[in-house]
């Protein structure tokens, strides 16, 4: 299995995750790259600092993130929704491999499946409510009518996106080395699973 990590500039969270992800046990080959990333920058000072206080090198230059990188992986592994968003409209073709980082070791088929659920449902109900709405409503009037005969749906969904978890990695970027840490340990612990997940799926 080929696991691309992606973040914005491949100098922090994506060139972390490779190298503590190298540093476990699992069947992968790993690489990292960033959206807007520019070829051959190190790694941040910081992100450098934080790697050697766990016995890891940083001895890396960052790459942006390119099709033939994307041909490579099988599994692509973003730091945030919004670079899996990024991606998505730039390479369209690769949907199927785009995945948050979080997202692909926190959240089972079934929770992805029952909130897909709820949508449809929703937008079934929203689809018949119009049809059926008085129409000399107007717009306001209308949206009020929406909301009053939604209101259940909606909680509902609410209720389903609020279970799950914030599937972003903290952005460390310019802050304290301290933030940096907490990026790192946050990192180290979720890939934890990913390396045992990653060992289940090749064996």
């Amino acid at each position: 299995m080929n696991i691309l990590f992606v973040c914005t500039g491949n100098t922090c969270r994506s060139p972390m995750a490779e190298a503590l992800m190298k540093a476990k046990k699992h069947n992968a080959n790993v690489k990292s790259a960033g959206i807007f990333a520019e070829d051959g920058h190190s790694v941040s000072e910081h992100t450098r600092a934080v790697l050697a206080e766990v016995g890891l090198s940083s001895e890396y230059t960052s790459r942006a993130v390119s099709k033939e990188l994307l041909e490579w992986s099988d599994l692509v592994l973003c730091m945030t929704e919004s670079h899996k968003q990024t991606l998505a409209l730039q390479y369209p073709d690769f949907q199927e491999e785009l995945f948050t980082l979080k997202e692909y070791v926190l959240i089972d088929d079934d929770q992805w499946k029952q909130l897909i659920d709820h949508y449809t449902h929703f937008e079934e109900k929203r689809a018949w409510v119009l049809s059926h709405a008085d129409e000399s409503l107007n717009e306001v009037e209308l949206e009020q009518h929406l909301l009053k005969e939604l209101d259940t749906e909606i909680e509902v969904i609410k209720q389903a996106e609020e279970s799950l978890p914030n599937l972003n990695i903290i952005d460390p970027y310019g802050q304290s080395v301290e933030v940096y840490r907490e990026t790192r340990n946050e990192l180290d612990q979720t890939l934890k699973l990913l390396a045992n997940k990653v060992e289940k799926e090749t064996e």
